[in-house]
């Protein structure tokens, strides 16, 4: 439910490491508190982010949620198919639920981030 390849953090984001790259959605645990979600707003590409600054809101029945980057980087990529079919981020939020690619200013920053059973550690899981 926590795959180990990624790195989380506190506040529920997640980011899968590829090459200088980094693919980032929310968790499990944060889609389903969230409930069903019906919208999704994104960064535009470009954008530079700094660590656990807000780059959009997820809105569900329940509640809008702020979305925090897990790095600072820049947007390389959105996923622009979640405008249609936000309920992605329910049914696979780590496969084709991933909302950011973001190229980090350092990947050394990744290491500042929750491994997987630290991250489940976190949620009491």
């Amino acid at each position: 439910m926590y795959p180990a390849e990624l790195r989380y953090t506190k506040d529920h984001e997640w980011i899968r490491p590829q090459g200088a790259r980094g693919v980032v959605g929310i968790t499990h645990h944060a889609q389903a508190a969230l409930g069903d979600v019906v919208f999704v707003e994104l960064p535009a590409v470009g954008r530079k982010l700094k660590a656990g600054e807000s780059f959009g809101t997820v809105e569900s029945v329940k509640a809008v949620s702020e979305l925090y980057s897990p790095v600072a980087g820049e947007v390389v990529e959105v996923n622009a198919a979640l405008a249609k079919k936000p309920e992605t981020v329910n049914s696979d939020p780590y496969g084709e639920g991933w909302m950011i690619v973001v190229k980090p200013d350092d990947t050394k920053q990744l290491d500042a981030l929750l491994d997987s059973a630290a991250y489940r550690k976190l949620i009491g899981e």
